[in-house]
């Protein structure tokens, strides 16, 4: 039986984003309970550590690094960038301090939520690209006409490869947003 859209996308893809505010809701939880919200405050900074060492798979990826296979980067990064959120939200927990870190965590949220979703639905979608010419070869159809049939889910494939064109500003929002938040830290602890 061949798995369905729900169980090889949405659910990964819910359980996945439902894990992280679980954990989220429960690391803040703990910490209030046991009177460690002081660790709160520092766990923004080795998450931050991970959110930027997870950028080294887009480095990779555009070759301005050699090393490393792109394969095992793209793994670090979904769980270095994951767990590295997870810190942040934990670090922001339910505090209505001020807007610039919450600004800072919506779009780091978005950013989060547009990366797993690009993913999930360009894999889908070469999954079905690649089913419709193999079902097409199947019936006989030459290479060229093969080719023709899958054209236009071709087309919308390349189109979606584009995803990042959205993740990647909305990265820089984010950064922007988090470098500002810091930047204001350093200020008004004495810092600089």
């Amino acid at each position: 039986m061949k798995n369905s859209l729900w169980h090889e996308h949405v659910l990964p893809f819910t359980l996945l984003l439902g894990l992280l505010a679980a954990t989220t809701l429960a690391g803040d939880y703990l910490l209030h309970r046991f009177n460690l919200v002081w660790v709160g405050r520092y766990m923004g900074i080795p998450g931050t550590v991970l959110i930027v060492g997870s950028l080294y798979y887009s480095l990779r990826k555009r070759k301005y690094v050699a090393s490393g296979d792109p394969k095992s980067l793209l793994k670090m990064h979904e769980f270095s960038a994951w767990l590295g959120s997870l810190m942040v939200l934990i670090h922001a927990g339910v505090h209505f301090n001020a807007i610039l870190p919450w600004l800072a965590t919506i779009a780091m949220g978005v950013n989060v939520i547009s990366g797993m979703v690009g993913k999930m639905l360009l894999k889908r979608s070469r999954q079905h690209v690649q089913g419709e010419r193999e079902k097409f070869q199947l019936r006989g159809l030459s290479k060229t006409e093969v080719e023709q049939s899958v054209f236009w889910d071709s087309v919308a494939l390349g189109a979606m490869t584009q995803w990042r064109k959205v993740h990647i500003p909305i990265f820089i929002v984010f950064a922007v947003l988090a470098l500002g938040h810091i930047f204001s830290i350093f200020l008004f602890w004495g810092w600089v």
